[in-house]
Protein backbone atom coordinates (compact mmCIF):
# COMPACT_ATOMS: atom_id res chain seq x y z
CA UNK A 1 0.00 0.00 0.00
CA UNK A 2 1.47 2.97 -0.85
CA UNK A 3 2.02 5.78 2.15
CA UNK A 4 -1.12 7.92 0.58
CA UNK A 5 -3.52 5.11 0.67
CA UNK A 6 -1.80 4.21 4.22
CA UNK A 7 -2.85 7.86 5.05
CA UNK A 8 -6.16 7.50 3.62
CA UNK A 9 -7.25 3.91 4.50
CA UNK A 10 -7.69 3.74 8.25
CA UNK A 11 -10.63 2.85 9.97
CA UNK A 12 -13.83 4.93 10.30
CA UNK A 13 -12.43 6.49 7.10
CA UNK A 14 -16.19 7.17 5.04
CA UNK A 15 -16.06 5.62 1.49
CA UNK A 16 -18.15 5.61 -1.83
CA UNK A 17 -17.91 2.13 -3.28
CA UNK A 18 -18.78 1.13 -6.93
CA UNK A 19 -19.10 -2.40 -8.63
CA UNK A 20 -17.73 -3.23 -11.73
CA UNK A 21 -20.74 -4.75 -13.06
CA UNK A 22 -22.32 -1.55 -12.30
CA UNK A 23 -19.77 1.55 -12.36
CA UNK A 24 -20.43 5.07 -11.35
CA UNK A 25 -23.66 3.93 -9.02
CA UNK A 26 -21.54 4.48 -5.74
CA UNK A 27 -22.73 3.46 -2.37
CA UNK A 28 -21.71 5.05 0.96
CA UNK A 29 -19.45 2.84 3.55
CA UNK A 30 -17.08 3.31 5.95
CA UNK A 31 -13.82 1.28 6.40
CA UNK A 32 -14.74 -1.10 9.33
CA UNK A 33 -11.11 -2.96 9.48
CA UNK A 34 -8.00 -3.63 8.06
CA UNK A 35 -6.45 -6.43 7.48
CA UNK A 36 -3.20 -8.04 6.42
CA UNK A 37 -4.33 -10.26 3.12
CA UNK A 38 -4.57 -8.42 -0.12
CA UNK A 39 -7.70 -7.44 0.25
CA UNK A 40 -7.06 -5.65 2.88
CA UNK A 41 -10.47 -3.52 3.84
CA UNK A 42 -13.43 -4.35 5.54
CA UNK A 43 -15.77 -1.79 4.51
CA UNK A 44 -19.44 -1.83 5.67
CA UNK A 45 -21.80 -0.22 2.63
CA UNK A 46 -24.96 1.73 3.67
CA UNK A 47 -26.80 0.27 6.36
CA UNK A 48 -25.82 -3.64 5.20
CA UNK A 49 -25.37 -6.01 7.90
CA UNK A 50 -21.94 -7.21 6.29
CA UNK A 51 -18.64 -6.17 5.12
CA UNK A 52 -17.42 -6.60 1.90
CA UNK A 53 -13.47 -7.09 1.30
CA UNK A 54 -11.74 -4.85 -1.59
CA UNK A 55 -7.80 -3.68 -1.91
CA UNK A 56 -7.35 0.06 -0.63
CA UNK A 57 -6.45 0.75 -4.62
CA UNK A 58 -9.42 -0.60 -5.39
CA UNK A 59 -10.32 1.70 -9.19
CA UNK A 60 -14.22 2.09 -7.55
CA UNK A 61 -12.87 3.34 -4.34
CA UNK A 62 -13.58 6.40 -3.05
CA UNK A 63 -11.85 8.32 -0.15
CA UNK A 64 -13.80 10.84 1.50
CA UNK A 65 -12.27 13.54 3.94
CA UNK A 66 -14.70 12.61 6.93
CA UNK A 67 -13.30 9.77 9.21
CA UNK A 68 -15.94 9.21 12.47
CA UNK A 69 -15.97 5.99 15.12
CA UNK A 70 -17.28 3.30 13.65
CA UNK A 71 -21.63 2.77 13.99
CA UNK A 72 -22.18 -0.23 16.54
CA UNK A 73 -24.86 -1.91 14.36
CA UNK A 74 -27.97 -2.79 16.34
CA UNK A 75 -28.85 -6.32 17.82
CA UNK A 76 -31.34 -7.68 19.05
CA UNK A 77 -35.16 -8.08 17.74
CA UNK A 78 -36.50 -6.23 15.03
CA UNK A 79 -39.76 -5.04 13.41
CA UNK A 80 -38.53 -5.67 9.29
CA UNK A 81 -39.56 -3.29 6.75
CA UNK A 82 -39.49 -3.58 2.85
CA UNK A 83 -35.54 -2.88 3.05
CA UNK A 84 -34.82 -5.82 5.37
CA UNK A 85 -35.65 -8.30 2.05
CA UNK A 86 -34.00 -6.52 -0.40
CA UNK A 87 -37.04 -4.50 -1.45
CA UNK A 88 -38.63 -7.43 -2.59
CA UNK A 89 -42.76 -6.75 -2.59
CA UNK A 90 -45.32 -8.69 -4.24
CA UNK A 91 -48.48 -7.36 -4.55
CA UNK A 92 -47.35 -4.64 -2.10
CA UNK A 93 -46.53 -7.19 0.57
CA UNK A 94 -42.54 -7.52 1.67
CA UNK A 95 -42.16 -11.23 0.60
CA UNK A 96 -38.79 -13.40 1.32
CA UNK A 97 -38.09 -17.00 0.06
CA UNK A 98 -35.50 -19.34 2.65
CA UNK A 99 -32.89 -21.34 1.69
CA UNK A 100 -35.14 -24.18 3.09
CA UNK A 101 -37.39 -22.99 0.50
CA UNK A 102 -39.91 -22.31 3.17
CA UNK A 103 -41.90 -18.46 1.68
CA UNK A 104 -42.45 -15.63 4.36
CA UNK A 105 -44.82 -12.91 3.57
CA UNK A 106 -45.23 -10.24 5.64
CA UNK A 107 -48.66 -9.32 6.53
CA UNK A 108 -51.68 -10.66 8.67
CA UNK A 109 -54.08 -10.07 6.46
CA UNK A 110 -54.86 -13.55 4.51
CA UNK A 111 -56.47 -11.95 1.13
CA UNK A 112 -53.00 -9.65 0.93
CA UNK A 113 -51.31 -12.90 1.56
CA UNK A 114 -52.54 -14.94 -1.21
CA UNK A 115 -52.67 -11.84 -3.67
CA UNK A 116 -48.47 -11.43 -2.72
CA UNK A 117 -48.11 -15.28 -3.15
CA UNK A 118 -49.39 -15.65 -6.62
CA UNK A 119 -47.51 -12.51 -7.33
CA UNK A 120 -44.69 -14.06 -6.13
CA UNK A 121 -44.97 -17.21 -8.16
CA UNK A 122 -45.41 -15.63 -11.23
CA UNK A 123 -42.67 -13.05 -10.49
CA UNK A 124 -40.12 -16.07 -9.37
CA UNK A 125 -41.90 -18.42 -12.76
CA UNK A 126 -42.79 -20.76 -10.19
CA UNK A 127 -45.40 -23.46 -10.37
CA UNK A 128 -46.98 -24.53 -7.13
CA UNK A 129 -47.60 -27.39 -8.13
CA UNK A 130 -44.39 -28.52 -9.52
CA UNK A 131 -42.12 -26.34 -7.07
CA UNK A 132 -44.15 -28.38 -3.89
CA UNK A 133 -45.92 -25.14 -2.74
CA UNK A 134 -49.25 -25.96 -1.78
CA UNK A 135 -50.96 -22.25 -1.14
CA UNK A 136 -53.40 -24.26 0.46
CA UNK A 137 -50.69 -24.73 3.55
CA UNK A 138 -50.26 -21.11 3.61
CA UNK A 139 -50.35 -20.33 7.69
CA UNK A 140 -50.92 -17.20 9.73
CA UNK A 141 -48.26 -17.33 12.31
CA UNK A 142 -46.76 -15.05 14.96
CA UNK A 143 -42.78 -14.45 14.71
CA UNK A 144 -40.06 -12.35 15.59
CA UNK A 145 -37.06 -11.10 13.92
CA UNK A 146 -33.46 -10.99 15.40
CA UNK A 147 -30.73 -9.58 14.02
CA UNK A 148 -27.71 -11.54 13.43
CA UNK A 149 -23.59 -10.31 14.43
CA UNK A 150 -22.31 -8.34 11.35
CA UNK A 151 -20.09 -11.14 9.72
CA UNK A 152 -23.31 -13.63 9.90
CA UNK A 153 -23.86 -15.88 7.16
CA UNK A 154 -27.86 -14.22 7.04
CA UNK A 155 -28.05 -10.60 8.33
CA UNK A 156 -31.10 -12.07 10.04
CA UNK A 157 -33.25 -15.16 11.65
CA UNK A 158 -36.71 -15.15 11.92
CA UNK A 159 -38.08 -17.69 14.89
CA UNK A 160 -41.99 -19.01 15.03
CA UNK A 161 -42.94 -17.32 18.51
CA UNK A 162 -46.07 -16.56 20.47
CA UNK A 163 -48.72 -13.82 20.32
CA UNK A 164 -47.77 -11.58 23.60
CA UNK A 165 -43.76 -12.64 22.92
CA UNK A 166 -41.55 -8.84 22.49
CA UNK A 167 -41.45 -7.68 19.35
CA UNK A 168 -43.44 -10.51 17.94
CA UNK A 169 -45.64 -9.98 14.65
CA UNK A 170 -47.94 -12.12 12.57
CA UNK A 171 -47.09 -12.85 9.24
CA UNK A 172 -48.10 -15.88 6.65
CA UNK A 173 -45.74 -18.43 5.79
CA UNK A 174 -46.07 -21.13 3.41
CA UNK A 175 -43.67 -24.32 4.24
CA UNK A 176 -42.13 -25.77 1.42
Amino acid sequence: MTSTLAEKAVVGRLVEFAYHRVPNTYLPGIITAITDDPASLRIRLGNARSTIAVRANYENLRYLDQVIPVPELPMGRFHPTVGHFDGNTYAGVAACQFEDEDIILVTADPAAARAALAAYFEAQDMDPDYDRHDPDRLELAWVVFEWEPEDAEHPWLMDFAKQGDDMAIQIHYLPA
